[in-house]
């Protein structure tokens, strides 16, 4: 969803890019990244930590979530999934997400997959006793993904949108406990999956390191490649 920017920002806003607050091991700025780089888009990109979040980037949006993007003409998209659907559309005008099936399993991966996995990777902060019984609800969820594999990707032989929305948090499951992931055998095609991801240039370029964004200063510019 793109709201309006506060009128002070909006109007303070010489950039004639947009700017992306982005912070590099978030799964919702990985796709946010990915998609900008996929769809050629040039933004000047504002890395941030999450434990001291900057008061320009909260201004925009009072959530404190990244990624978020303003545009150029003072508006705000601070939902990865609007974020995505934006480049794609800067790109082909004319783009549509996929299908409705398509929709499903996103909203399976960042609604359910994405509450157990916060249960099982950080289970320290929830109920410990638990860990596992959500680790075994994400691996019913990863089958239910397995189903819709085509080749290499859910969009065949190239990764499209649903791919790029849902690997980033696979790849966060995988981290948990990647001995463990490795060697499972009931999810083989989900191991494949991720790790063509892994290996894929897009993504790749999308998790290069920066600097911290400072106040005052001009962030990197990032994508249009």
């Amino acid at each position: 969803m793109i709201s309006p920017a506060p009128d002070n920002l909006a109007s303070n806003n010489s950039s004639s890019i947009p700017i992306l607050y982005s912070f590099r091991r978030c799964p919702y700025a990985m796709r946010a990244r990915m998609a900008i780089i996929q769809n050629k888009i040039r933004v000047e990109l504002r890395e941030i930590l999450l434990r001291d979040k900057p008061p320009e980037m909260l201004s925009l949006s009072p959530k404190g979530t990244v990624p978020i993007l303003l545009l150029p003409e003072g508006q705000v998209i601070d939902e990865s999934i609007d974020i995505m659907e934006w480049s794609f559309i800067q790109s082909n005008p004319d783009w549509k997400t996929e299908n409705i099936h398509s929709k499903e399993l996103i909203d399976l991966n960042d609604n359910q997959f994405k509450f157990h996995l916060d249960r099982y990777k950080y289970s320290s902060r929830f109920n410990n006793d638990e860990k596992f019984n959500h680790r075994d609800s994400c691996v019913k969820i990863l089958k239910e993904f397995q189903l819709h594999l085509k080749s290499k990707w859910i969009g065949g032989e190239e990764p499209n949108f649903v791919d790029m929305s849902i690997l980033p948090f696979i790849r966060q499951f995988r981290i948990a406990d990647t001995k463990w992931f490795d060697h499972n055998e009931n999810i083989i095609n989900i191991k494949l999956w991720l790790f063509n991801f892994l290996d894929w240039e897009i993504f790749n370029s999308s998790m290069q390191k920066y600097e911290l964004w400072r106040s005052g200063e001009r962030g990197i510019e990032f994508g249009n490649n």
